[in-house]
């Protein structure tokens, strides 16, 4: 008597080929949705970035040199205007008001870089090529110290100006060469995109500014 066993209570049973193995599709369904995700969290982080911290700007035009030149790439700091101080000095991108697209011949171009020279309260004039600026609680005018650099002669002078309350006066480095706030008035703080604080590019010229 010879015992005998079913084939499918054997273990070694050879699986049936014809059977579709389920667990490659759901590991490329997982793949899938995990590269989703990373896209979409990539997208929203560029965007918040972007709309709330920093944003990069290319320079159109030579009024800044020679701080900044003709297609410089700098970064600028968006959270400076909401939670920081402006102060003179400070290079600063903004959106430029309507009489100033009217004055400066840059066809395209809505958005300008220029350096803060006064600011609310701060009164300005000047005389050859030298900036005069008595703040708010001087009692005299005193030469403004450019400590940055700047080309001269001044060209347009800026008259007699008193910066108004959330107001900002603007110049560029290049001084004759700079359509800004002697031509077309000072710019309001909600115009003011961000404060420039490093160029990246070209990276010979890499540098905090």
């Amino acid at each position: 008597m010879t015992d005998s066993t079913p084939d499918d209570l054997l273990g070694d049973t050879p699986p049936d080929e014809s059977t579709p193995n389920p667990r490659p599709v759901k590991h490329r369904r997982r793949a899938v949705l995990e590269w989703g995700m990373i896209i979409v969290i990539a997208v929203v982080a560029s965007f918040v970035v972007r709309t709330f911290l920093f944003q990069t700007y290319v320079i159109p035009s030579g009024s800044m040199e020679p701080t900044l030149m003709i297609g410089d790439r700098i970064i600028v700091d968006k959270l400076s205007i909401d939670f920081g101080t402006i102060h003179t000095g400070d290079i600063v991108v903004f959106r430029a008001p309507a009489i100033a697209l009217q004055q400066c011949t840059s066809p395209g171009v809505t958005v300008f870089v220029k350096r803060v020279i006064g600011t609310p309260g701060d009164q300005l004039t000047s005389k050859g090529n030298t900036i005069y600026i008595k703040t708010p609680g001087s009692t005299t005018f005193q030469a403004l110290d450019e400590k940055w650099p700047h080309t001269e002669p001044l060209g347009p002078p800026i008259g007699h100006v008193t910066v108004p309350a959330g107001q900002y006066f603007m110049m560029g480095d290049d001084h004759n060469n700079s359509c800004d706030s002697r031509m077309w008035g000072t710019v309001p703080k909600k115009n003011l995109i961000g404060k420039a604080f490093v160029r990246i590019w070209p990276l010979s010229r890499f540098g905090f500014l």
